[in-house]
């Protein structure tokens, strides 16, 4: 096969962008599991919810940049009902129920998306201003990808600096590694679960939206992205915020090389490097837990 120097760099470009797109997924589960001990099996479900939202907001209004902005608030509203009256029952009880519980709201969550707009895909058209190319010497970038890249890093930055620096994230960090030490302490520890999974979700929403335009829509793309996020998590380390990131960029970059030699396998690949990660260092790269 007659691979070119241009193309392997294009490709590896588009896969640090959607490695980004993995790394606000996984951000967002991994401190809900590591954090709350909660399996979301739903996490899905809000990435697609960010792109079927983002398509219905663009329909009326023809304003991309308004989804940016009221999708996230949505879905972090839809995780506060469902973390309140659902989740929050089960904090301490088995891993089944939780399990039975998120994979529960995924399917309704599912079956609601059909009901609404139809078994068959849509489209979500690049916004006008972002269309085509930038030229660097030989190489093509597509603008969207590149603003895609230049919005997941800002918001990987914000999210370092709220956690690492702010004392809603160090309650984050302690809670990812000791819950009840937190809890003894005389923190409020349901409010820090109750704004932890709205925050989760908000950052699934938003992944969702940035993803729709190269990815495209349909009601089962929760089904593909749920396993690709939980492997990304098991990568980098569950409980590490670093890690996600690390974990993100190493699927997107090794799903984006071997679609070159080998489509078929570009998915696969990532569960491929998650058994041997395993394997080899059962709490993942960076990761506080096993």
């Amino acid at each position: 096969m007659d691979i070119s120097f241009n193309l392997v760099v294009v490709q590896i470009f588009n896969g640090i962008v959607l490695g980004m797109i993995y790394v606000i997924l996984a951000m967002g589960l991994t401190i809900v599991w590591g954090m709350m001990d909660i399996i979301n099996f739903s996490h899905g479900l809000f990435y697609t919810l960010g792109a079927y939202f983002a398509y219905s907001i663009v329909s009326l209004t023809g304003n991309f940049w308004l989804s940016l902005v009221c999708v996230p608030l949505c879905m972090a509203l839809i995780g506060m009902f469902l973390e309140r009256v659902l989740l929050r029952k089960l904090y301490g009880m088995n891993v089944l129920y939780q399990i039975l519980m998120t994979c529960g709201i995924a399917l309704v969550g599912r079956e609601l998306v059909l009901l609404t707009y139809g078994p068959v895909g849509k489209s979500f058209f690049t916004p006008r201003i972002l269309e085509g190319t930038f030229l660097l010497g030989s190489l093509f970038f597509p603008k969207y990808r590149v603003f895609v890249l230049v919005v997941a890093v800002v918001i990987t930055i914000v999210m370092y600096l709220f956690i690492e620096k702010t004392k809603f994230g160090s309650i984050i960090r302690a809670g990812t590694e000791d819950k009840e030490m937190v809890s003894s302490l005389g923190i409020n520890i349901s409010m820090a679960f109750f704004l932890t999974f709205a925050l989760a979700m908000a950052l699934a929403g938003l992944s969702g939206v940035l993803a729709a335009p190269m990815r495209g829509i349909n009601p089962f793309m929760d089904i593909s992205i749920l396993g690709i996020c939980f492997a990304v998590v098991i990568i980098g380390g569950m409980g590490s915020f670093t890690g996600a990131i690390l974990g993100g960029l190493i699927a997107g970059i090794a799903q984006s090389i071997v679609g070159i030699f080998w489509p078929s396998a570009s998915v696969i690949i990532i569960f491929i490097m998650m058994i041997l990660v395993i394997l080899i260092k059962p709490r993942g790269l960076l990761g506080v837990r096993d």
